[in-house]
């Protein structure tokens, strides 16, 4: 998938004439995979100076992302929003310095233009590693700090997945992060920073935020907010924004595959003027997080067990979840793992989503029931596998469009794989199939419309394979026999000794 959004306002459009306070809405977004040769460019972000104010509130309205919670909220709390530029970029290595300092001016240039702003919404990730900077969230919160000046009030969001440098306490008034993995609750996290930006312009709230970080990486494994250890720790955060005094509790998982020296979970706490209770609460939930670290053992099966399992199993759908290839992670999603090993043990009724461009080009050249027989897969590096040979036929060829209308993670609505084509494979059966779904561009499997769109239907396979990690359960749970968590290498892989750490702060429980 493409992320969605390139959006830029013109300095020459002036925000509604209202007597509403006037809030600016800007960010780059992107989760860096320090572990991924590729790095990230200004043309990953699909940036082009266009799309009016309204254009701009219109998109994101149908939506559920964290912008679209903005809106929402400058609608209860009596907000006029200035959007900027917003850019998101899917995850992959880091952000080249260039593509960074440009999107950075951009910003500056554009809220510097704008009419006397109020307030400014920072719509980050917290992960964004870029070239010359460990957290390139921090240094542009810092540029923007710089441009707007003390008094300006800034609110950041971030992703669950952040790894949040304490030195944002510097350069934000309050840092409002996901609660929940899957991301469900963006679109709420959107509107509680309007909540406290409202507050903030009228003269109601005082921000006061503490960031404590426990010494410890938290395997991506255990970030499923939903189910314990992290559960109980999830709620306690809900249950303290219930306190007049506390405006937001934020517990951030953190990235294990960013090598930067914040790299790990964080709380943060934000109250009104009182920077005690922020400090001591904020350090009673990483004491919640530290208190887990004996349930964090790392008991994963590789792909050939998992694939044994899935088919002795007996309850299908099978979701085989290659966590090596974890497309939101930063992956390239031509991993071929666990597709060998489901031709090496005649596994029936299997999809499989395999990014390659190069494969998809010669389906559409094959056409619709013509042989297709190549290597797919493994083309774009060592870490994950090498190309397999694929014989079948091409059963049908797509756009690679789709819509996904439920609240899914992330909040995203509009989806794109590129050209994508449908290829069943030699062998198979029409009433059990095996079936390749190729993609032009690589795509997060947060949605079932990924398969449903082109026609293939997840409850009627035995075993099907999500190159994700905790993302794709919000939309598979529902229709899963079971899911199964695959070791698989990559540059997701889940164990930290299949890598080469050179900047995180040591030591840190789950990496030494």
């Amino acid at each position: 998938m493409k992320f969605l959004a390139f959006f830029v306002l013109s300095a020459t459009v002036l925000a509604a004439q209202t007597d509403k306070p006037l809030v600016a809405i800007a960010g780059i977004s992107h989760e860096s995979n320090s572990f991924n040769v590729l790095k990230t460019r200004l043309e990953d972000f699909n940036y082009k100076p266009r799309r009016s104010r309204e254009q701009f509130i219109d998109y994101y309205a149908k939506a559920n992302t964290t912008i679209s919670g903005y809106i929402e909220g400058a609608k209860r709390f009596g907000l006029d929003l200035y959007p900027t530029t917003a850019v998101r970029a899917q995850p992959k290595g880091p952000v080249t310095d260039k593509a960074f300092h440009y999107l950075t001016a951009k910003i500056i240039e554009q809220l510097k233009a704008a009419p006397e702003l109020d307030g400014v919404f920072l719509a980050l990730h917290g992960a964004m590693v870029v070239e010359s900077y460990p957290s390139g969230d921090l240094e542009l919160t810092r540029r923007v700090r710089d441009a707007m000046g003390p008094d300006i009030p800034i609110i950041v969001t971030h992703d669950f997945h952040a790894n949040v440098d304490p030195d944002m306490t510097r350069y934000c008034n309050a840092l409002i992060t996901y609660k929940e993995n899957p991301h469900l609750d963006t679109k709420e996290r959107g509107v509680q920073a309007a909540r406290i930006m409202s507050g903030i312009v009228r003269g109601e709230m005082k921000p006061t935020m503490a960031i404590v970080k426990p010494p410890m990486m938290y395997n991506i494994v255990y970030q499923y907010t939903s189910i314990e250890p992290l559960a109980p720790i999830v709620r306690e955060s809900r249950n303290l924004e219930e306190n007049e005094k506390i405006l937001a509790v934020s517990v951030s998982g953190g990235y294990q595959y960013a090598d930067v020296p914040w790299m790990g979970p964080s709380v943060s706490v934000v109250t009104n003027n009182d920077p005690e209770l922020a400090k001591q609460e904020a350090q009673r939930l990483s004491d919640m997080l530290w208190d887990t670290r004996d349930r964090l053992e790392l008991n994963v099966p590789t792909p050939a067990e998992a694939v044994k399992a899935a088919m002795e199993g007996g309850k299908y759908p099978a979701v085989l979840i290659d966590m090596g290839d974890n497309i939101g992670g930063g992956t390239p999603g031509d991993s071929t793992f666990i597709l060998d090993e489901l031709i090496k043990q005649k596994a029936e009724g299997w999809v499989v989503v395999m990014a390659d461009p190069e494969a998809t080009k010669r389906a559409f050249e094959i056409g619709v029931g013509g042989t297709f027989d190549m290597p797919i897969g493994g083309k774009t590096d060592h870490m994950h596998g090498k190309p397999v040979r694929v014989r079948g036929r091409v059963r049908s060829l797509h756009e690679g469009r789709y819509i996904e209308p439920e609240v899914r993670h992330g909040g995203g609505r509009y989806w794109s794989m590129g050209l994508t084509a449908v290829i069943l494979v030699e062998g198979s059966e029409l009433d059990m199939p095996n079936l390749v779904l190729l993609t032009e561009r690589r795509s997060s499997p947060n949605s079932l419309h990924q398969l449903i769109s082109n026609g293939l239907y997840p409850k009627r396979q035995r075993i099907l394979v999500a190159k994700g990690c905790i993302a794709p359960r919000a939309a598979y749970e529902p229709i899963a026999g079971v899911m199964i968590e695959v070791d698989s290498p990559g540059a997701t892989a889940v164990n930290p000794a299949q890598f080469e750490y050179k900047r995180v702060r040591r030591p840190l429980f789950g990496l030494e």
